[in-house]
């Protein structure tokens, strides 16, 4: 009697937990096996999917049998997660050059006035927004926030900061409130364990120049080398080796073809022709003269550090020595 209760409480877990299996149980007893089948064709829908289904048969004293499959739950793995959060940061980058650009566009027009034939300082923004394919509608419409009242110029400020085990970083800010940034900007750095650093302090260990970003799994090296030297690039930068990454991790960093202004759109018009994915700079970026190696605690506290200085609206761009 025990044994027939222990099975009737076991079958009606398992009703529990099926799909589409009668609630009318008989009150025979019955004899429960379970077996573990590889089904390729459980859905038609979804023919290709592969996994493991528990398979269980209940057999009743007439000689019946019912079948209940059981599922496991379905949840976003940990590739998808990681291709959601480079997604992201590549919107979030994305969005940055487009606040710049449109910064710099209210500054040209403050300076000389919207018309770009007597304007050459608002000529070349719009050029290098064109350049640096910027959307017409986001350039015209700081075009027109530009003559609005109350509408101050920006201006570019840069701070330098230490960040953990000796790295330094430089945080580049277009602001209309230089208090509000400076501000801001000393927050993050005291709430995340940095420190400012005096002017020159850090700067001089960067230099500035023209860069191309090409994602390792979108170029082949050989063929991205040829165009860079073709093209009069001074250098192209690989990614750094990290022992622990996966393949799939290193496909996703970048290249880094460095060049003067005067062959930047040679550049990237041959890699355009050439069909490699490519994303530009802000105009310029700063690059580490040499870089430093830190423990893996101090880089994710350095990391953090730099997330949060890009969340702030007057932060354009942040850079560090750290590999």
């Amino acid at each position: 009697m025990g044994s027939h209760s222990s099975t009737r409480a076991v079958g009606a877990i398992l009703h529990r937990i099926s799909n589409g299996v009668s609630s009318k149980w008989s009150l025979n007893s019955f004899a429960l096996s379970k077996h573990g089948l590889l089904s390729r064709n459980l859905f038609s829908s979804a023919s290709s999917i592969s996994s493991w289904i528990p398979l269980y048969e209940v057999k009743h004293c007439n000689f019946q049998v019912r079948t209940i499959r059981t599922f496991a739950p379905v949840c976003m793995g940990r590739r998808s997660s990681k291709i959601a959060g480079r997604k992201g940061a590549q919107d979030a980058k994305k969005a940055k050059l487009y606040s710049r650009m449109g910064k710099e566009v209210i500054s040209a027009v403050k300076k000389g006035g919207p018309n770009p034939t007597s304007n050459t300082v608002l000529a070349a923004v719009l050029e290098k927004a064109k350049e640096l394919d910027v959307p017409k509608d986001i350039v015209e419409r700081n075009i027109k926030r530009a003559s609005e009242k109350g509408q101050e110029a920006f201006i570019e400020k840069v701070y330098e900061v230490y960040g953990y085990g000796g790295v330094s970083i430089v945080v580049e800010v277009l602001t209309d409130k230089i208090t509000r940034s400076v501000a801001a900007v000393r927050e993050v750095v005291k709430d995340y364990g940095g420190k400012m650093a005096d002017p020159g302090s850090v700067m001089f260990k960067f230099r500035r120049a023209r860069v191309v970003n090409i994602k390792v799994a979108d170029a082949d090296k050989d063929q991205l080398l040829d165009i860079a030297l073709d093209a009069g690039a001074e250098d192209v930068i690989e990614p750094p080796v990290n022992e622990d990454e996966t393949d799939e991790d290193r496909a996703e960093r970048y290249y880094k073809v460095v060049s003067t202004s005067e062959n930047y759109t040679d550049i990237t018009t041959q890699l355009r022709e050439a069909g490699i994915p490519f994303e530009t700079d802000n105009g310029s970026e700063l690059l580490p003269i040499t870089t430093i190696e830190v423990d893996d605690e101090a880089m994710e506290l350095n990391k953090e550090l730099i997330s949060k200085l890009l969340e702030l609206d007057d932060v354009d761009a942040v850079y560090s020595d750290q590999i």
